[in-house]
């Protein structure tokens, strides 16, 4: 496992940024990594710490210690088959997973965690770029045919590890480019979408078709795909935004946020988006209502874009600056952290509730907020109250609503399906046991967002490489 001194050898490094002045005018990515020779250094400092915490703070199971050693001792190509070994796609974790591992890492408690995310993604950079990734073609076919719908991350590993089985697998995407919103959600300048592109030329050479412009469930009815292939793997998103139910939710000036950054994502991939249809921040005053990673994914597409001030609300409480270690290591803390794209230029304030929006002749010129406190009730739930007297406005005129997303939609294909749903309105199935990943409809399975909610990359990944597994035992036993 690395060094065993070389964590006391060895500082931590991490990637390196073009200056603000410089990235906030295009969409491309920002980031530089340490050249190889450094990376070696960092596969160092993994110590031989008896029990890595790593392991269970990956949803992926990545093997940490064991490419961490490998870089350390060179041997690249061995590092990346081992990590090929639990995550198709590194290249996207290692861009855009907030890395769970590094929060678990034993040297985390004092704040010196190996730069494993760095590490991941040195190693498939490095991996692409001496060609040590080739199509893995299955020397024999089954015969048997999978629809896969959604192009997401769960969707094309489930697509990749079941081509890979020897399955005839069909990706369906309701639109014109694959990659869910790996595609049309996440801004270019955290990951270009060369990226993607990359790995489906490799997954169209393992033997998957890749179907766009094509709506299951509108274009596709549930009966037509049942009829055709021997199982159908769910794979889509949770899409139904959490709204925000307030008078003037209806001016002109108010989106969803990923409304907003998919049209920059396709403008970045040459599309035009007609003048009357078009959400931009130039010269505006922009409000990012939600502190998450899609409002951050929002202030930076706005900043780019030219606007004037960009302000981002979020409900809930100021976090610490910096967690109790001892309740809550090796599990992902709560506490304050600040994306690159907050660092480029946005006031942040918490614990704010939107109260109304303003507007003028149709459109938004105002939010009226209110500053609220939570407290704990006997049973331990907190509520929130608004302050008396702490009524406020800011200028706006754009409106961001990055709420998060609060379940699948329900129309189309699962409407068709009729298949049975938690609590939440995700697609019930469970993960363990004879029925792994099985809906209440026969041969048709879930995995991802569609059935755990809105999540993480590496839970997407994970659910499609276990949902693969099981669709394959599935057509094993039936034939």
């Amino acid at each position: 496992m690395g060094k065993p001194t070389g964590f006391l050898e060895y500082e931590r490094a991490s990637e390196s940024y073009r200056p603000v002045e410089d990235r906030i005018h295009d969409f491309r990515e920002f980031t530089t990594l340490p050249d190889a020779s450094q990376m070696q250094y960092q596969g160092a400092r993994c110590m031989d710490c008896g029990i890595p915490f790593c392991h269970n703070g990956c949803p992926v199971n990545n093997l940490i210690p064991d490419w961490n050693d490998l870089v350390y001792q060179g041997k690249w190509k061995e590092a990346i088959d081992v990590l090929h070994s639990t995550n198709n796609f590194p290249e996207f974790t290692g861009r855009i997973c907030p890395a769970p591992c590094e929060a678990s890492c034993t040297l985390n408690i004092d704040d010196n965690p190996v730069a494993i995310k760095l590490l991941e993604r040195s190693i498939v950079d490095h991996a692409w770029e001496n060609g040590y990734i080739q199509p893995q073609i299955p020397e024999q076919k089954t015969g048997r045919r999978v629809a896969v719908v959604g192009s997401g991350p769960a969707g094309m590993a489930c697509a990749q590890q079941l081509a890979r089985a020897g399955h005839a697998v069909t990706l369906y995407e309701k639109n014109d480019r694959i990659g869910g919103l790996l595609r049309y959600g996440i801004p270019d300048f955290k990951m270009e979408k060369h990226i993607i592109d990359r790995r489906m030329q490799q997954m169209s050479a393992e033997g998957v078709e890749f179907v766009v412009n094509t709506h299951i469930g509108v274009d596709i009815t549930a009966d037509q795909l049942l009829s055709q292939f021997d199982a159908v793997a769910l794979t889509g998103g949770s899409e139904e935004p959490r709204d925000l139910p307030v008078e003037g939710r209806d001016l002109h000036g108010v989106h969803f946020a990923m409304d907003f950054l998919r049209q920059q994502n396709k403008r970045n991939a040459g599309d035009i988006i007609p003048e009357d249809e078009a959400i931009l921040a130039e010269g505006k005053h922009v409000i990012v209502i939600g502190g998450g990673d899609t409002g951050s994914d929002c202030i930076g597409t706005s900043i780019r874009q030219g606007a004037v001030s960009v302000t981002q609300l979020e409900i809930m409480p100021r976090p610490p600056e910096k967690e109790n270690k001892a309740l809550v290591w090796p599990d992902w803390p709560m506490k304050l952290r600040t994306s690159s794209s907050q660092e480029e230029g946005c006031e942040r304030d918490w614990s704010v509730s939107t109260r109304r929006i303003l507007g003028e002749n149709g459109v938004v010129r105002a939010i009226e907020c209110v500053r609220v406190e939570w407290k704990q009730d006997k049973d331990g739930r907190w509520h929130m109250q608004e302050i008396p007297g702490s009524t406020f406005e800011l200028k706006a005129d754009l409106i961001l609503l990055a709420m998060g997303f609060v379940n699948p939609v329900q129309e189309g294909i699962l409407e068709q399906l009729q298949v049975e749903k938690d609590q939440r309105k995700n697609v019930l199935a469970a993960t363990e046991g004879d029925r792994a990943y099985q809906t209440s409809v026969e041969k048709v399975f879930a995995a991802g967002d569609i059935r755990r909610g809105q999540s993480l990359v590496v839970w997407a990944i994970r659910e499609g490489r276990q949902c693969a597994a099981a669709i394959n035992e599935y057509l094993k036993a039936a034939s």
